[in-house]
């Protein structure tokens, strides 16, 4: 077998085909993107500077943000997921808000309630969470604490959560349905 009886795809040792580095290098840029245009909208909605100068600036400050951590808000294994995601997201902030409002309420009742002090225990819960994914253990632990009467202190990578909690009612709903809201959220 002489050389010029091979095909160009024998000769290739290992290169990589030219289809599967343009769905690589389209797997980089749709989370670049994505990642670009939500921080340049949150930035145009909330600098209200719209001359040439500041709009530059944000560019390319969205820029540098998105390509540094473009793969850490959107997953390149789960870009087919995403459109789901994102309306599952959609559906649980008004979820979580009504927890929020029934949060308030709750932390008003034990401020004015006249045994106040009787009322109020503070305490620090430990739990371990069924969450797997970095970006569900993430939602979860800032979901508990945008809840009046819970902060989570503490939570590692292995799911492991520590919160201090106003009462013990704040904290007997926990885990519980958040936790399982979450899960549906991120596919778990």
């Amino acid at each position: 077998m002489s050389v010029d009886n091979l095909s160009s795809t024998d000769t290739s040792f290992g290169k990589a085909k030219p289809s599967a580095v343009q769905s690589r290098r389209a797997k980089k840029i749709v989370p670049f993107c994505l990642t670009f245009i939500i921080c340049f909208a949150t930035w145009f909605v909330l600098s209200g500077r719209f001359d040439f100068f500041h709009i530059a600036l944000g560019i390319i400050a969205c820029t540098i943000v998105a390509s540094l951590s473009g793969s850490i808000l959107i997953s390149r294994r789960g870009l087919e997921n995403l459109p789901g995601q994102w309306l599952g997201f959609i559906l649980y902030i008004p979820w979580l808000l009504y927890q929020v409002l029934l949060a308030n309420i709750h932390v008003m009742y034990l401020v004015f309630h006249p045994r106040m002090i009787e009322l109020i225990d503070p305490r620090i819960i430990s739990f371990k969470s069924k969450l797997k994914k970095p970006m569900s253990l993430f939602i979860f632990a800032n979901s508990i604490t945008l809840t009046p009467g819970t902060i989570t202190v503490f939570v590692s990578i292995t799911g492991e959560y520590t919160v201090h909690v106003i009462d013990e009612k704040s904290g007997n709903s926990l885990p519980g349905e958040m936790e399982e809201r979450v899960a549906r959220l991120m596919g778990e």
